[in-house]
């Protein structure tokens, strides 16, 4: 059963382009289901058999969103092996995907933000570094793992324009805040480590997406800000910001890399509630 599952992930890896992250999810979550079958082939897997495997996830109380994952692992490897023609009949078309619940994505205030931003001294070497990523994070609204990604080739600092590598390796181009852009050139021509990488930690190699984290939380504390969050909340408020302050959505979907729109449409619950605010406060009736 191995040979089915390494075929399906060498698909999803050189034609679907799939990240590694995913790629790894779904290897695990379908070498779960093989066990589960123990000796059954996978010819003979119907959709009984795939019925009685959710309900044996479901009484592990996991998460919806992991078991929607798990159930989209599934449902991917035998449309794969139907389409192969290595099975008669795809057992999972006729299982219905749980809805959920879309969480609305935590953001700072524009005031908080400043405060964060602010909190790492430019004066100092050690957190120049610091104040360089809390800046492009804010200022591109890229995801961490396409931060830890950014070589030097990565940023054109005459157009003001910077190029990541998405999710399923899709390349985009960012426009980056002249703040941003002066931080990044200040700490590149002051640290003492040379590298193609932009962003390292002090024994000159690439950081990770954890370190990101840790320096986040660091000046969150710093800032005194009383919430919890994680440094894609710098990304949620990057679109949220822009959102209220009057940006298309369309144009925030592709600074984003949204491959569907209703991904992007998730930040416009602040723009709903600022205009009911202004309702509020403004009609005599309301």
């Amino acid at each position: 059963m191995n040979r089915y599952v390494e075929k399906f992930i060498s698909y999803l890896d050189i034609e679907k382009n799939y990240s590694k992250h995913t790629l790894l999810n779904y290897k695990i979550d379908l070498e779960e289901f093989f066990l589960y079958l123990q000796e059954t082939p996978i010819e003979r897997v119907d959709y009984f058999h795939l019925r009685r495997y959710l309900g044996n996830l479901r009484s592990k109380n996991l998460k919806p969103r992991t078991l929607a994952r798990k159930l989209s692992a599934l449902r991917s490897l035998f449309k794969f092996l139907f389409r192969e023609g290595l099975i008669k009949k795809n057992p999972s078309a006729l299982l219905m995907t749980p809805k959920l619940d879309k969480k609305l994505p935590h953001f700072l205030s524009e005031a908080d933000t400043v405060r964060l931003l602010e909190a790492p001294p430019v004066d100092q070497k050690a957190s120049l570094r610091d104040r360089a990523i809390l800046e492009t994070l804010y200022s591109t609204g890229m995801r961490v793992s396409e931060l830890v990604s950014l070589n030097k080739g990565s940023i054109d600092f005459i157009s003001n324009i910077v190029k990541v590598a998405g999710k399923g390796k899709k390349e985009r181009l960012i426009p980056i805040g002249n703040m941003a852009l002066d931080l990044v050139k200040k700490y590149l021509d002051t640290r003492p480590h040379q590298s193609d990488a932009i962003f390292l930690n002090q024994h000159g190699r690439r950081l990770t997406d954890r370190s990101i984290r840790n320096i986040v939380n660091k000046y969150i504390e710093k800032a005194s800000i009383q919430s919890k969050m994680s440094p894609h909340a710098l990304r949620h408020s990057f679109a949220t910001h822009l959102l209220n302050a009057g940006a298309d959505l369309r144009a925030v979907q592709e600074l984003l890399g949204h491959v569907n729109l209703s991904t992007t449409q998730i930040y416009t619950h602040m723009t709903t509630e600022k205009l009911k605010t202004i309702y509020n406060k403004a009609h005599p009736r309301a």
